[in-house]
């Protein structure tokens, strides 16, 4: 409704705007050669009319094309942010978080513009060249001809030049996005920039980037100043040959003075809105190339493939899992396979524990288990059930995973460990901060739970995100446990408090741990040992001692890094 509005105002402007032309003739013929001031008088306060239904009708445009293009950048970024959620953690391990996030921020704001202002003044500019190119012919038909001889020698340079400035604006925001990638990369990890004194080369490469952009658009203005003064040469040079004409034919009595001056006042608006037209043509080149950056997020395939109808989980889960000869390579390097012919089951509320060297695959089992990837072949079951057939929502809301380097986000305490269950009272959330042991650091906060605890936590040390963290999985209260390491950052003292509280959590419960500890691996009902993506011995500590030499390797040297530690 908005948008048909503001069309109508959009017309009424560029009508009113163009019937000034016939006060123009009135004013020449009826009031200046007629020498009649009454009649001037009348002429002048119809103009004056004329003028108050045009700006209020520009006033009525103007507010809602703005509208429009806020409303439709609105609605293309939640639209590719609602479609980025739903991709793979593969497809970011390919993107730059700073490339993404410049798709969202310069290109949805270079469509916002050229939809509220440019596109607006593009529509008003043709209603006004074809309006006055109608009211010129009326005027004079043989001075509309001579002008519209000229049409063709606009148009060249509208499409050679558009099109180079579309291309060029494509790159240019390509440039812009590595900019940003690159800004918000070196600042996320400026401690480590700082520390080792990387400062003068990072403002070397950001600086190489900088003059990469405006390369780019010295070349895209180029092109864009080429085709704006081309234009109005042209039109220009066609409305003065025009006017010389008709100047002509105003001694040899074939048209009056007041008609000759309506096609001027019609000629110079033509031309104005053709200059206007090619000017904003060039922005709406850049506003395309932004548009297919945008559309390339919002067109990238799901790689996760749901059912249509997915199976459902009978209740309660049990958190039985079963691997059954998996084989996976992640997408970046599909031919090197990390995990091979593997299969294993781990019992319903039994505690495992995945030993192995760096690259063995225990983390990515873990990115199996919630289909963050897709294996390339076997299967993975959950209760009996393929997780490929189950909802992600559904197979997700199963597992509380609590990784070795803790997610904090930009909120307060309360949401952040309300994270994994919404629906969470406070009460429920400070109950298992004390669990976690995280409710004595927290009170000594000076907002306690809303205190706001930084982009990416960065108040707080690593044993307390670990404990935050601790917290979220212990109240989202889910049946699969999923724990790397996750006493890994706590000094002695809270290590013990946690792993109090991680013993009563694991308690009827299936739990996962990638263990880089010996206390954990002797805790554990059974130990899977994995070495480049196989699955090479199994048992309990005592067991693995005896038959595997991997295991009692791993178990000397951490054995002799607690000693070290105590």
């Amino acid at each position: 409704m908005k948008v048909i509005a503001a069309i109508i105002f959009l017309f009424i402007g560029s009508l009113a705007w163009l019937s000034l032309g016939q006060g123009v003739k009135l004013m020449v013929d009826e009031g200046f050669v007629a020498d009649n001031a009454a009649r001037l008088n009348e002429i002048m306060l119809i103009i004056f009319g004329i003028t108050v239904i045009s700006g209020t009708a520009v006033f009525c445009r103007f507010y809602l094309m703005t509208w429009l293009g806020e409303r439709v950048s609105a609605d293309i970024r939640l639209q590719v942010y609602e479609h980025l959620l739903s991709l793979s953690p593969g497809f970011f391990a390919t993107q730059r978080t700073g490339e993404v996030i410049s798709r969202f921020t310069a290109d949805s704001t270079l469509i916002q513009s050229v939809v509220g202002s440019s596109l607006s003044m593009a529509l008003r500019s043709s209603v006004t060249v074809l309006g006055g190119i109608v009211m010129m012919g009326f005027t004079s038909v043989k001075l509309t001809a001579l002008v519209l001889l000229a049409v063709p020698l606009v148009l060249g340079p509208v499409s050679f030049f558009g099109r180079k400035v579309r291309l060029l604006s494509r790159k240019s925001q390509d440039r812009v996005g590595d900019l940003g990638a690159y800004i918000d990369e070196t600042l996320h990890e400026i401690h480590t920039v700082q520390a080792y004194t990387h400062e003068q080369k990072d403002r070397q490469l950001f600086a190489d980037r900088v003059e990469a952009v405006m390369a780019v658009a010295k070349s895209r203005i180029t092109y864009r100043a080429l085709l704006i003064s081309s234009v109005m040469l042209l039109s220009i040079g066609a409305i003065t040959f025009v006017t010389w004409v008709g100047a002509k034919d105003v001694m040899n009595g074939n048209i009056t003075g007041g008609e000759l001056s309506a096609f001027m006042f019609y000629a110079v608006m033509v031309a104005g809105a053709v200059a206007t037209i090619s000017e904003v043509f060039s922005e709406i080149q850049r506003a395309s190339g932004a548009a297919e950056r945008l559309m390339e997020l919002v067109t990238t395939p799901v790689d996760i493939p749901q059912q249509s109808v997915p199976n459902q989980l009978a209740l309660p889960v049990k958190g039985a899992l079963h691997f059954d000869n998996v084989v996976f390579a992640y997408p970046s390097d599909n031919a090197q396979d990390v995990i091979r012919q593997l299969t294993l089951t781990i019992k319903p509320g039994e505690r495992v524990a995945l030993v192995g060297p760096s690259g063995a695959g225990k983390s990515t089992l873990f990115e199996l288990m919630m289909r963050f990837y897709q294996p390339k072949e076997g299967r993975i079951l959950l209760d009996d059930v393929d997780i490929s057939t189950l909802s992600l929502t559904d197979l997700r809301q199963q597992y509380a995973l609590v990784p070795q380097e803790s997610v904090i986000f930009a909120m307060d305490v309360f949401d952040n460990v309300r994270y994994g269950r919404l629906d969470a009272t406070d009460d429920e959330v400070i109950q298992a901060c004390i669990a976690a042991k995280a409710d004595e650091f927290i009170r000594e906060f000076t907002d306690g739970y809303a205190t706001y605890l930084g982009e990416r936590g960065v108040r707080l040390s690593g044993g307390q995100k670990q404990r935050i963290a601790i917290a979220r999985a212990i109240l989202a209260d889910r049946p699969i446990l999923l724990l790397d390491e996750a006493t890994s950052a706590l000094d002695a003292v809270s290590e013990v408090k946690v792993k109090q509280a991680l013993d009563s959590l694991m308690a009827n419960r299936t739990t996962v741990i990638i263990a880089h500890r010996l206390a954990t691996v002797i805790n554990a009902d059974r130990i899977f040992v994995m070495d480049k993506g196989l699955l090479v011995a199994s048992g309990t500590h005592s067991e693995l001692m005896e038959s595997n030499e991997l295991y009692r390797e791993f178990a000397s040297l951490q054995l002799l890094m607690d000693i070290d530690a105590v």
